[in-house]
């Protein structure tokens, strides 16, 4: 479907972008018609490392696995975990995960116990739960895409006492997502997860991302990691027309795009001229209770 859509937009509404992309197959599915029709094609979210080496007009304003659980790797090597069991979802993002977290863990002197790969259709983690509980590692590497499955995930690892059993969750940030957090309530409490964004994070560009958000979409949900994927894609879409004058020529706009630098809601970010992919800095965030969120 996305590959019909974005067909339409090229050949019938003659776009000079296409923008957005939440999922990865949908960014791999689209990749070649960026290449053919000579037209920058920023990803806002899919997040598998691949992708833009799928087209050289792909650029993305998001994030990849690999960054994310490269950190938190590196903060459980430091933290004295020394054996993890790995549970992940089966497709591009979760392996790309996997693969980073065993790479950077055991590239410290860390012991992955296990890797068991989940397929995403109708997972019942209670009985992976038990194994892992069986296993008896240190900590548990956890990794689901944002939403549904991270929810129940996190469930089951509470229900089977695996925190009790002295076994620390770990993951990256989309199983703790801004927008589900307060509907998630305690079984998230305590998590360490790592992220390029949070909506805690403190500086004066996101408290105005906040703020803008919030007056356009209502204080219930909080921006997450995907609104300022799509922010700051927009960021980059608009600072490349200013370049530009207007006068848009796909080659010319990712040439512009590429070594862009600017000050995101996440932090400083840079757009590597080499593989444009987004360079930023990842955080360790833990989840507590302030108020009533």
């Amino acid at each position: 479907v996305a590959k019909r859509v974005a067909q339409e937009l090229i050949t019938r509404d003659k776009v000079e972008f296409l923008a957005g992309f939440g999922f990865t197959p949908n960014a791999l599915a689209v990749a070649p018609l960026a290449t053919e029709a000579k037209i920058p094609m920023v990803v806002m979210n899919a997040a598998t490392s691949s992708i833009t080496e799928r087209s050289p007009y792909v650029v993305r304003t998001s994030m990849t696995l690999p960054q994310n659980a490269y950190a938190i790797a590196d903060w459980a090597l430091k933290n004295n975990i020394k054996t993890v069991y790995s549970l992940y979802a089966d497709y591009g993002p979760g392996q790309d995960a996997n693969a980073q977290f065993r790479k950077t863990f055991t590239g410290g002197g860390g012991k992955i116990v296990a890797e068991v790969a989940v397929p995403l259709k109708n997972p019942e983690f209670g009985p992976y739960m038990q194994r892992i509980k069986d296993a008896k590692p240190d900590a548990a590497f956890l990794w689901f895409p944002s939403g549904e499955l991270s929810v129940l995930m996190l469930r089951a690892y509470r229900e089977r006492g695996l925190e009790q059993a002295g076994i620390k969750a770990l993951g990256t940030g989309d199983g703790t997502d801004d927008m589900f957090l307060d509907s998630m309530g305690d079984v998230a409490l305590g998590l360490t997860t790592s992220f390029h964004y949070s909506a805690a994070h403190d500086s004066a560009k996101n408290k105005a991302f906040i703020k803008g958000y919030e007056s356009q979409f209502g204080t219930s949900i909080r921006p997450n990691f995907m609104a300022v994927g799509g922010y700051d894609g927009m960021a980059l879409i608009y600072e490349t027309i200013k370049k530009l004058n207007g006068k848009i020529d796909g080659t010319k706009a990712v040439e512009a795009m590429k070594g862009a630098k600017w000050e995101s809601p996440r932090g400083p970010v840079m757009i590597d001229p080499e593989t444009r992919d987004i360079v930023q800095n990842i955080y360790i965030r833990k989840v507590e209770r302030r108020g009533n969120h």
